[in-house]
């Protein structure tokens, strides 16, 4: 990951409107914000006989906990 990508800069893109594509655990997944201090996580990508969750409702302070897993973002604006 970019050093100078910050959370900060993330939370910011997520505030502003833009869904986030990230891989976690070599799992795909779009992220975007519902409403205050909700965020919601769907897998794009599944893998055979995989324990995560495909749609995920989470919260800024699980987001922060993920932040620093995250790799490969690419982002896409809402129409």
């Amino acid at each position: 990951m970019n050093k100078e990508y910050t959370f900060e800069r993330f939370w910011k893109d997520l505030d502003d409107g833009f869904q986030i594509y990230f891989d976690y655990m070599d799992i795909r997944y779009l992220m975007y914000k519902l409403k205050k201090n909700c965020y919601k996580k769907e897998m794009i990508t599944e893998k055979e006989k995989c324990p995560l969750t495909k749609n995920e409702i989470i919260t800024l302070k699980r987001v922060r906990e993920l932040f620093d897993y995250m790799e490969n973002f690419e982002y896409k604006v809402l129409d």
